[in-house]
């Protein structure tokens, strides 16, 4: 079955940058357009970065130019780089498949939160 992993999140200044990494296994992950989303306190899950197999990528406007997602489909490995963080960046990351979100699922990860002090 599905499972991803999230990690790497933590309470920063802002300014600072981070890199989060989600594991992904249950399947072949090389076939699959992945996203990173985020759900801020108070609010919905967004989808704010998306990569597809062959590494186009798409941002939402909020992080464009300051996000940046990678994939390493050998390790099944995804990747977002935060630089310079911002308060407003404060929530709690998680990693899907976007197909797997348009098909019904229900299952996310544990998410890894990033908090961002001023």
């Amino acid at each position: 079955q599905v499972q991803l992993v999230e990690s790497g999140g933590g309470l920063v200044q802002a300014g600072a940058s981070l890199r989060l990494s989600c594991a992904a296994s249950g399947f072949i992950f090389s076939d699959e357009v992945m996203g990173w989303y985020r759900q801020a306190p108070g609010d919905g899950r967004d989808l704010i970065a998306d990569i597809t197999r062959g590494g186009t990528t798409t941002y939402a406007d909020s992080v464009k130019g300051r996000f940046t997602i990678s994939r390493d489909n050998a390790k099944s490995m995804l990747y977002l780089e935060i630089n310079p963080l911002k308060p407003e960046d404060t929530a709690v990351y998680y990693c899907n498949g976007l197909n797997f979100i348009v098909r019904g699922s229900q299952y996310w990860g544990q998410g890894t939160q990033v908090t961002v002090s001023s």
